[in-house]
C-alpha cells in the first residue's frame, strides 16, 4: 500500500535552495546533511527532496509539484506578507475545477502550486 509521495526536484546549488524554501516558504530542513548533492525539506506532512543538477538550464526545467493545503487564503498571506514572490501568472484564484490555487517558482524554475478545494 502506498503512503507518501515525496517528489525529487532538480537544484543548481543546495545553499541557495536550502535558504529559499527555509525563509520563503517556511521550510525546514529533514534528515541528514551529510551528502552534498541531495537535499530534504519538510513543511508541516510535506516533504520535497532536491538532487544536485548543477548543469540545470532553468528554460529548460519543467519540474513541477502540486501542493495541497487547509488554509490556502492564511498560507498565501503567510506568503504575501513575508514577501515571497508569486508567480506572475499564479495569483490566488478559484478555478472551474473547484480548486483555489496559486503558484510560486524556486531559484531553479521549479513550479510549487498550492491548493485547496473549495
Amino acid at each position: 500500500m502506498l503512503t507518501q509521495a515525496n517528489p525529487k526536484l532538480p537544484m543548481r546549488n543546495k545553499a541557495v535552495t536550502r535558504e529559499y524554501y527555509i525563509s520563503q516558504l517556511g521550510f525546514k530542513q529533514f534528515g541528514s546533511d551529510a551528502h552534498e548533492e541531495y537535499l530534504m525539506m519538510q513543511k508541516d506532512n510535506v516533504q520535497l527532496h532536491f538532487f544536485l543538477f548543477t548543469q540545470l538550464n532553468l528554460t529548460e526545467n519543467y519540474g513541477q509539484v502540486y501542493l495541497r493545503t487547509d488554509d490556502i487564503d492564511g498560507f498565501y498571506q503567510w506568503l504575501l506578507n513575508n514577501n515571497t514572490a508569486i508567480h506572475p501568472n499564479g495569483k490566488l484564484i478559484l478555478k472551474p475545477w473547484g480548486q483555489k490555487e496559486f503558484s510560486v517558482l524556486d531559484p531553479d524554475n521549479n513550479l510549487l502550486t498550492f491548493g485547496q478545494g473549495v
